[in-house]
């Protein structure tokens, strides 16, 4: 359990020196007791408070790396159990799991595979994070060719090893290279003292695999005991309606609790042979609460909803996905193109850039800086005005790009049509209303020429 914001209190200076942002030691007491702040915010705290506050201002899930440089995945340092209380920080980890069984050849090709996949939608790059080896085989010399094999087809990807047989595990870490810093999943009852001794050995993460809930915290508790930190638990159950009920319980009692045995991040299984149906439930274990994942399914078109469902989970709620505001090309573009102005909230950009795209007539699109609101929300909010529309068209570049001075303008906001044409001096042409109506606009409009 942590420690109440009187308990903080009294080991602050109680200067009310506001430096640290609060308008009291006490209010900054309460944060830090709710984990909405941290204790490097106080810059007079003493060492001996450091030491005495140093659980009580940890976060209540712990972050934990797995591999290193550029492809490393965080894990955890999560602070709230409803997205919109504030925000989710680590988008859950998706590792694809290969077994050891496999030709060498095909290991080395499907890591390939996996490594340089890049999914996108709406402006946005989707790719799975880790790969995961299972020692299928029950052999520590095949398991150990396969993560050779796996490492020369991606020597970029965080690997995680997944054995409980102590030798498959040294050998699986040898090949990996301790200094990758894999996952080593995992450690359970019957192999506690073996497993845990390899991971301190080497300083690796490590998948505590308990039989419950309660065999978990037990498990995760012991290993804290000796000094291994960087845990991610799992709680051994594998039907879905379970998992998800110990993903909710390790969750609420980590951060509403603050009850420590539970605050690390947590793994999960996907379990059904079909692809369709284990995308869906890694979809359920990524809604609630899983920070990592590992499931076989590696196809491009099963494995999108997940990243997609990932990515929207994992967007902060309070800022909207935007794209940059500049002059964005669709088709070939000549200096008769027309020109399409929208706000730069990313639904609305991409919806719009594919109704232009479907009318086969190239054309610029400028999409305002709105802050990422759509048009009519950032019409309201007196974002998408007549003046900072005439300001982007000043400060694009379009005016270099095209011969004309023909805008087109969202017929939602044809209101501004008057005052626009006036400060912008370009002619004002008001557009469907919905984009699903661009098409047809643009093919009447344009067809013969992208000048008015």
């Amino acid at each position: 359990m942590g420690l109440s914001g009187l308990d903080i209190f009294k080991q602050l200076p109680r200067t009310n020196c506001k430096d640290c942002g609060m308008p009291t030691c006490l209010a900054f007491a309460m944060a830090l007791a709710s984990g909405k702040a941290t204790l490097e915010k106080c810059p007079h705290v003493s060492e001996e408070a450091k030491a005495a506050l140093g659980a009580a201002s940890a976060p209540p899930i712990r972050l934990v790396t797995i591999g290193t440089g550029e492809r490393k995945v965080e894990l955890g340092d999560e602070t709230v159990i409803f997205r919109h209380d504030k925000t989710f920080y680590r988008p859950t980890g998706v590792a694809i799991e290969l077994l050891d069984t496999s030709p060498a050849d095909e290991l080395a090709g499907a890591a390939k595979q996996i490594e340089e996949m890049v999914l996108e939608r709406v402006g946005q790059h989707y790719r799975p994070d880790m790969i995961a080896v299972r020692s299928a085989s029950g052999d520590a010399a095949t398991f150990a060719a396969a993560v050779t094999a796996v490492r020369a087809g991606s020597a970029a990807m965080p690997l995680v090893l997944i054995t409980a047989d102590v030798d498959a595990a040294r050998a699986g870490v040898a090949a990996a290279g301790a200094a990758t810093r894999p996952l080593l999943c995992g450690v359970n009852k019957d192999n506690f003292e073996s497993m845990t001794a390899l991971a301190k050995e080497h300083s690796l993460p490590l998948v505590v695999q308990g039989e419950g809930l309660d065999a978990t915290a037990e498990l995760a508790t012991k290993a804290a005991g000796i000094g291994l930190q960087d845990l991610v638990l799992d709680t051994g159950n594998r039907a879905t309606a379970k998992v998800l009920a110990d993903l909710t319980q390790m969750r609420r009692l980590a951060i509403t609790k603050r009850f420590r045995p539970l605050g690390y991040p947590t793994l999960a299984f996907t379990t059904h042979e079909s692809p369709r149906d284990a995308a869906l439930q890694a979809g359920l274990y990524i809604g609630k609460y899983a920070s990592m994942i590992v499931t076989p399914v590696h196809e491009a078109h099963h494995l999108m909803p997940v990243l997609s469902w990932r990515d929207n989970v994992f967007t902060d709620p309070q800022k909207p996905i935007q794209v940059e505001a500049k002059v964005y090309s669709v088709g070939h573009v000549t200096e008769e193109s027309p020109v399409y102005v929208t706000t730069n909230f990313s639904l609305t950009y991409f919806t719009v850039e594919g109704e232009i795209s479907a009318s086969k007539i190239p054309a610029y699109i400028l999409p305002v800086h709105t802050e990422g609101t759509s048009v009519l929300t950032a019409w309201a909010a007196g974002k998408f005005s007549a003046e900072s529309i005439t300001a982007f068209l000043k400060e694009s570049g379009i005016e270099d790009l095209v011969k004309h001075r023909n805008l087109v303008l969202p017929g939602y906001v044809a209101v501004l049509s008057g005052k626009l044409q006036e400060l912008s001096g370009w002619k004002v042409i008001v557009g469907p209303r919905e984009a699903s109506g661009l098409p047809a606009f643009a093919k009447n409009r344009f067809s013969s020429t992208a000048a008015d």
